[in-house]
């Protein structure tokens, strides 16, 4: 039960850091409209409390993982939103990547 727990939070860390990273790309770069910045600084901040309840104490290990699901994430995010279409290096990447959060978060110690 913790570890789902666990992974439903770093799915809503990367929506809040990578959504809102994505919508101030989106006020800043694409120019469009100026409360896509701030709505995207907020997110950004609600991103920085998520982290506080995964069930592991370690702040170390707990961003290390989250390291690997900002990556896919990201990579998801640009499929979805952008039409970005990874190479296969790109997915063999982000796997890997997984593969280290399993290993960090819930690797039995």
């Amino acid at each position: 039960m913790l570890a789902l727990k666990s992974v439903a939070l770093f799915v809503l860390a990367a929506v809040l850091e990578i959504g809102g990273a994505w919508l101030v790309w989106q006020g800043v770069r694409e120019h469009r409209a100026a409360w896509l910045v701030g709505a995207g600084v907020i997110a950004l901040g609600a991103y920085g409390f998520v982290a506080a309840f995964q069930p592991d104490a370690h702040f170390g290990r707990v961003l290390a993982a989250y390291g690997g699901v900002f990556v896919a994430g990201s990579l998801l995010w640009g499929m979805v939103a952008d039409g970005f279409r990874p190479d296969r290096w790109d997915v063999a990447g982000a796997l890997v990547c997984l593969a280290g959060v399993g290993l960090i978060m819930y690797a039995p110690r």
